[in-house]
């Protein structure tokens, strides 16, 4: 089976999409990702657009890359310019990358509409600066842009800009769905023309999502004889993003058996770490590395699951290092509940009397408004408490809340005084707070680190509100979830009342307790 080269433009087709901005650290930290991850191109920018790629490129030529080549972008030169005398083309030598990729018109109506220039200067365009970043010994991609677009409206001259490139000496010719607008069987015809055309070439896809297809449209290509597929990871991109390569290499690896590189079981972490230098969020329904690709909640599902987990998974959770998850909800079944349950009470089975009666709670409490798919610390507590099983590790004396305008001190806006008891002990506390939740808060976990000093590297890392009916509009039913941490486990926590600081007040508690208990429980075992 040919293997196929992936090509990754996380770094500057990526770079394109709206509130995406890299500094020269992310992106430094990027590429060590990428090449940790196992890909064969990371094409890094244009160092002929800004001071920051040049810096950008300055500093990667220290990087000592193990698996990828460094691939510096741009165009070819200006018409009626020799490439030796345009600064971008030569921008692309100093950057010292061993591989660069060029772009060329491959759609008549571009060369004579959008660039000016005629047919047959296009194509001198074309060869000259890839003959002459050749005769500089750089392997040269030459992506033909608008080829699709191109090929559709005049294929003839399209395959001439390919024949302009490869003559000249191009290593690899992309086929560029520049607008996102092909469907992956207008794909598959026009990439196999090309293949045929051009069998001793390696002929590459680069697909933009604008209809939705980047990911298929890739795989058709492939199909047709496509050998390198560009994409960026988790799919950013200008408009609609480009091919999503988080789900290009699992789909080309363990549904099509082609040979390409990437540490699959690594692939949800490095997903995730570019998320993170993106600034973004992964998004939990991301195929393969979303923390819901593999997130079952009907009860007939986790049945399934359970007894065969390629019943309703397509393929083993861990191939790509993301995890198997049961959520709680009001469709829980029994079975639901029991796969939960084995951590905290194994020697439940699914016709313990105990089981019916946690599957009545939960239902119970979730008509109330709770919710505790992403709330798995207060499920636990929850069962714990449903068993009986659980004994608090502190009490409530007190709480009494003031906020004031204008602000009293700075942007503190809000104070809070509680009084908990601990064996009999009490502490009283007061703090203030940039709100009256986080005075809350701020004075419990001082109250409480007198009693338990390890909450001191506790965290409240996220909190979010959800109005359930506007029926009645401020005095609405509101749920707080709130993920705390302590800088080794994450854990969520979920509160419920027509009382904010009350709903508040519950997931606050909750967290201390669930992170008290896991810790007790620790320190119990053998």
């Amino acid at each position: 089976m040919t293997s196929v080269e992936i090509f990754d433009s996380t770094l500057r087709d990526g770079a394109q999409g709206e509130g995406i901005s890299f500094s020269v650290g992310d992106k430094l930290a990027i590429v060590r990702a990428l090449d940790a991850f196992g890909v064969d191109y990371i094409e890094a920018g244009n160092p002929g657009s800004n001071p920051k790629d040049l810096e950008f490129f300055r500093r990667a030529g220290a990087l000592a890359l193990q698996n990828a080549r460094l691939c510096a972008f741009g165009s070819t030169c200006r018409k009626g310019e020799a490439p030796g005398d345009d600064p971008n083309v030569r921008s692309l030598l100093d950057a010292g990358t061993p591989s660069v990729c060029i772009f060329g018109k491959a759609w008549d109506l571009h060369v004579t509409q959008v660039l000016g220039a005629s047919l047959a200067e296009n194509l001198r365009l074309v060869t000259d600066t890839v003959r002459f970043l050749k005769v500089a010994g750089r392997e040269v991609i030459f992506d033909a842009e608008h080829f699709f677009d191109g090929y559709q409206n005049n294929s003839a001259y399209a395959m001439k800009v390919l024949a302009a490139a490869r003559a000249a000496g191009a290593d690899a010719l992309c086929l560029c769905d520049t607008n996102g607008g092909t469907l992956p069987e207008e794909i598959r015809r026009t990439v196999e023309a090309v293949c045929a055309a051009y069998p001793d070439a390696r002929v590459g896809i680069h697909c933009h999502n604008d209809s939705g297809c980047a990911v298929a449209s890739s795989l058709a290509a492939v199909r047709a004889g496509a050998t390198q597929v560009q994409g960026t990871f988790i799919g950013i991109g200008e408009r609609c993003g480009n091919a999503d390569l988080s789900a290009v290499i699992p789909a080309l690896r363990l549904k099509m058996g082609r040979d390409c590189r990437g540490d699959l079981p690594n692939l949800r972490h490095t997903a995730g770490a570019i998320a993170e230098l993106c600034n973004l969020s992964l998004s939990t329904n991301k195929p393969y590395v979303g923390a819901s690709a593999f997130a079952h909640k009907g009860g007939m599902h986790i049945d399934g699951v359970s007894k065969l987990s390629r019943s309703f998974e397509h393929i083993p959770p861990e191939a790509v290092g993301n995890e198997r998850r049961f959520l709680m909800s009001e469709v829980s079944g029994r079975t639901t509940v029991l796969a939960k349950l084995s951590k905290v009470a194994p020697e439940l089975t699914k016709n313990s009397p105990e089981v019916a009666e946690i599957v009545a709670k939960l239902k119970e409490l979730e008509h109330d408004g709770f919710q505790f798919e992403a709330a798995d610390a207060s499920f636990e507590l929850m069962v714990l408490r449903t068993l009986k099983r659980y004994q608090p590790h502190f009490t409530l004396g007190m709480y009494r809340i003031s906020g004031e305008y204008p602000f009293p001190d700075g942007d503190q806006s809000a104070s809070a005084m509680l009084s908990v008891s601990v064996d009999g002990q009490q502490e009283t506390t007061a703090a203030m707070g940039h709100g009256p939740v986080h005075a809350l808060d701020t004075a419990l976990r001082k109250a409480l680190s007198v009693f338990y000093p390890q909450l001191a590297r506790v965290r409240l890392t996220d909190y979010k509100v959800r109005v359930l009916s506007g029926r009645d509009a401020t005095a609405s039913t509101v749920r707080v979830l709130i993920e705390s941490s302590d800088g080794e486990t994450t854990w969520t926590t979920v509160g419920v009342s027509t009382d904010i600081i009350a709903a508040s007040w519950q997931a606050l508690t909750d967290s201390i307790e669930y992170i008290l208990h896991q810790k007790e429980a620790e320190t119990q075992c053998p």
